[in-house]
């Protein structure tokens, strides 16, 4: 028997598509909680170790493959200890179904409020900011690379921390829900070329971010005092407040002066 004979024989039912639809969504969510992470390289090199093992097995290389055997035997568990805060964000938003969004509405609005009065003010003094709203792709490394911080989101909050000469008014404010987690944060900057040469290090850094998480960066200019928005690898200048808080509730900015640029 052929093997398109052995395909036809196959019995293919709304089961099994419903069972490839769900495990292909469980895999790419996973994907996203993972991008952006120390995992992504540690997934790299177990890759590499299991290639490395297919290699040898089917070189009969006995030794190598006995030592990655006992590898990938004990390695389990050592997975669950580097993997612990990717497990643990992972557990979390298993929680956050679109129902329980619904119950936090009116907390969402408030934190929109803040960030929008602190955006507005920063915008009038021509103070230089870049806040950032994480999304379903945790943040935690880019914490890391700041001041840690647990403060409830506010407008006072966030424009004290971007006073010049304030000590952490230098890098980006990171949001995680209604709570301030990290300030000082440095971003990786963008390398795509931008014609604009009025965009400076704070637009390359959200661009950058945008590029690799899907969170929500906010600039504002320190030249200007210009209001842009990063997301999806593209930056939305000329914002106004209240377009501004239209994004940050879901809905797009309309009849905006918008210079949109693709990385």
């Amino acid at each position: 028997m052929d093997l398109v004979e052995q395909v036809r024989l196959l019995n293919f039912g709304w089961r099994d598509a419903v069972e490839i639809a769900l495990v292909a969504f469980v895999l790419y969510r996973l994907l996203l909680l993972f991008r952006g992470t120390r995992a992504v390289q540690i997934l790299s090199g177990i890759a590499v170790l299991c290639i490395g093992y297919g290699v040898a097995w089917a070189l009969r290389l006995t030794t190598i493959t006995y030592l990655l055997e006992i590898v990938f035997k004990y390695g389990a568990f050592a997975l669950l200890i580097v993997f612990q805060p990717e497990l643990r964000a992972a557990l979390a938003h298993l929680g956050q179904a679109r129902v329980t969004h619904l119950f936090r509405r009116l907390e969402e609005e408030e934190v929109v409020d803040e960030v929008t009065d602190a955006v507005e003010r920063l915008s009038r003094s021509s103070t230089g900011a870049i806040i950032v709203v994480e999304r379903d792709v945790p943040l935690g490394d880019y914490v890391e690379t700041g001041t840690p911080l647990n403060a409830k989101v506010s407008g006072d909050l966030l424009t004290t921390i971007f006073t010049p000469y304030s000590p952490l008014h230098d890098g980006a404010v990171i949001i995680r829900g209604d709570s301030i987690i990290g300030a000082s944060c440095i971003l990786p900057l963008s390398q795509a070329p931008i014609e604009d040469r009025s965009l400076g290090t704070r637009h390359r850094a959200a661009l950058g971010l945008s590029e690799e998480t899907d969170a929500l960066v906010l600039v504002v200019s320190e030249e200007t005092g210009i209001i842009s928005l990063a997301t999806g690898a593209r930056l939305v200048r000329n914002l106004t407040p209240a377009q501004l808080r239209d994004t940050l509730t879901g809905r797009l900015p309309r009849g905006a002066e918008q210079a949109i640029v693709a990385a």
